[in-house]
């Protein structure tokens, strides 16, 4: 339906309390990349907060392919949001639904096709559980992101590196993290606060197509000035190499642009 007829009841309880979960896909050549996992995720999330989706993953597919042909729209981002539906006030979710299940398409932003974009970035103060046990799932409580994204660019940076409260680096505002150090492609471990992207498990995959070394640790913030690159990933925009970190200057490895092509020909492929 038209965005404008598209509505939601205001004791939707996503936008009462943010009980729901969300799943963001580049659509690139008509074709959602990496749909099936992300949908695989959103599944796995409802079934831990106890939500029914009102569609199979195989109908979501469909119905996104047709939303694609539908607005002409082969180049776009694809998002998928899940809700557990209208229900009464009070954090108790009993007697609530049916769930709300909304997909869009939005442009591409321009950053995506940029291949010399990269980002500055900054340490945020707002920190994130290293034992959240709903970091493995995209729920739509995300405020904790939204105030370390505008905080970063209150600071004139495009990023927020997320401390957690072992006082690790742990991920970033919009994506998780990655850094090059001995020519190995270091990542941080799930299990730390971190949510475990999609596009973070397409780069593990590309470095062991490419014959890479990757190392999943914890790394202390201060200990990232020692890396020879810095990278960002997220499905919306891909591969974001870091230029500054906190004010200095980043060290751009080779291998960062050289997992970027691997990932843009991943695109390419479907």
């Amino acid at each position: 339906m038209p965005e404008s007829q598209a509505v939601v009841p205001i004791n939707d309880r996503g936008f009462m309390y943010g009980d729901g979960l969300f799943e963001t896909a580049r659509v690139v050549g008509g074709r959602p990349f990496r749909l099936a996992q992300h949908l695989e995720r959103m599944t796995r999330g409802a079934e831990f907060l106890q939500i029914k989706p009102p569609f199979s993953p195989k109908e979501l597919q469909q119905f996104s392919e047709e939303l694609i042909t539908r607005n002409e729209m082969p180049e776009a981002i694809l998002r998928v949001l899940l809700t557990r539906g209208p229900g009464r006030r009070g954090y108790l979710p009993a007697d609530s639904g049916p769930p709300t299940l909304v997909m869009s398409l939005h442009e591409t932003p321009a950053l995506a096709t940029d291949s010399q974009a990269s980002w500055t970035m900054v340490t945020s103060p707002y920190r994130i559980s290293a034992a959240d046990v709903f970091a493995s799932f995209k729920t739509t409580s995300k405020i904790l992101h939204v105030m370390a994204r505008a905080d970063a660019a209150a600071r004139g940076a495009d990023e927020a590196l997320l401390i957690n409260t072992n006082g690790e680096a742990a991920e970033t505002a919009t994506g998780n993290l990655f850094w090059v150090y001995q020519d190995k492609i270091c990542t941080v471990p799930t299990g730390r606060g971190i949510l475990p992207g999609i596009t973070r498990a397409v780069v593990l995959e590309i470095c062991q197509n490419l014959g890479l070394q990757t190392n999943k640790r914890v790394i202390k913030p201060e200990a990232l000035r020692n890396s020879s690159g810095i990278f960002v990933t997220q499905s919306a925009l891909g591969i974001v190499p870091v230029s500054a970190f906190d004010g200095e200057r980043v060290r751009q490895s080779p291998l960062v642009d050289q997992i970027a092509c691997a990932y843009q020909d991943m695109l390419a492929a479907g």
